[in-house]
């Protein structure tokens, strides 16, 4: 019977090992890292950045991305760093297709780790629940692509969050992936943007406006794609049918 029982909770324990693995690496990288992955840091090392850039384009944007993956994928501080980076070395454009690309990248992996090792007994068990357990997850699932586009678009949701909760209520992978891709342009673009000025803020010995997202000309408009992400859950609530 103790065999039995050990064969039994030996791929429950094995599921979990990525994301066992994902918060070591993020509690580490978060006492070691913090105090490096800063604007400081990509200040002073701007002209060795530039000349790497210059000398191995192709080289330089393959490891920022796997850099900016793994950021991603193990929850780590300095993306909106990693951001302003991708800005700073390749413009606003192509700098936002990388910085979009590699996030998207991260959340995917982080997603299949925590639907991997939660995410499919969780969802499953919800589905067989009762009450309001249920009813959350039936809403849930009747809306998932406004709520996928809310999260990403709400700019106070976290994008760990983001990423874990999808997981743990049994979204496709292909709509996860996609609704995150377009879900964070417009803040993807924004960041880079300011990253792609960060010459002249450096010249001028100054720190970048990071909260320029929160501007009425910038967010007024995304407010307004959550408004129009939304509208599918308004229209549901309003004609009766169930919804969150």
């Amino acid at each position: 019977m103790s065999d039995m029982t050990q064969t039994e909770s030996k791929p429950g324990i094995g599921r979990k090992l990525p994301l066992i693995a994902i918060a070591v690496v993020a509690a580490v990288g978060f006492f070691t890292l913090r105090d490096h992955l800063t604007f400081d840091t990509l200040r002073d090392n701007r002209e060795a950045l530039l000349a790497l850039r210059d000398a191995h384009y192709i080289a330089t944007v393959a490891v920022f991305m796997l850099a900016y993956v793994g950021i991603v994928a193990f929850s780590l501080p300095g993306a909106t760093i990693a951001t302003l980076t991708g800005g700073f070395l390749f413009a606003t454009f192509p700098g936002a297709l990388f910085n979009i690309s590699a996030a998207t990248l991260g959340a995917v992996l982080i997603f299949l780790a925590a639907r991997w090792g939660l995410g499919e007994r969780l969802a499953a068990r919800m589905e067989t629940g009762e009450g309001v357990v249920k009813r959350i997850k039936d809403g849930i699932d009747e809306n998932q692509w406004s709520m996928l586009f809310l999260i990403r678009l709400v700019p106070a949701v976290p994008f760990f969050v983001a990423n874990l909760v999808p997981a743990l209520v049994g979204v496709p992978l292909l709509r996860f992936a996609v609704s995150t891709f377009v879900g964070i342009i417009p803040g993807a673009v924004v960041y880079t943007s300011v990253g792609a000025g960060l010459g002249e803020v450096f010249a001028r010995g100054e720190t970048p406006d990071l909260g320029i997202i929160f501007e009425p000309q910038i967010l007024l408009p995304i407010l307004g794609l959550c408004a129009l992400a939304a509208l599918p859950i308004l229209l549901k609530a309003v004609r009766g049918k169930k919804g969150l």
